[in-house]
């Protein structure tokens, strides 16, 4: 796992998973077709990241993620 600057807690492997399909461009449907998991799961990992990083959107979590290099 990864420690994240702006949170105390870090993102799960599932998590960092997430990010990279979500900057990758997937919606929660794909990303939960892709991971073998609801998209309601899928949905709650998004909210659980933006949570974790203080981020306000997905176009947010995806720019963090090219920024970070997790894609």
């Amino acid at each position: 796992m990864r420690s994240q600057p702006n949170s105390s807690r870090p993102l799960t492997e599932q998590e960092i998973r997430v990010l990279r399909l979500l900057a990758k461009g997937q919606s929660n449907k794909e990303i939960a077709a892709t991971l073998c998991i609801s998209p309601a799961t899928a949905k709650r990992h998004l909210e659980n990241i933006l949570e974790k990083l203080s981020l306000k959107n997905r176009v947010a979590a995806a720019v963090y993620a090219v920024r970070q290099r997790i894609i």
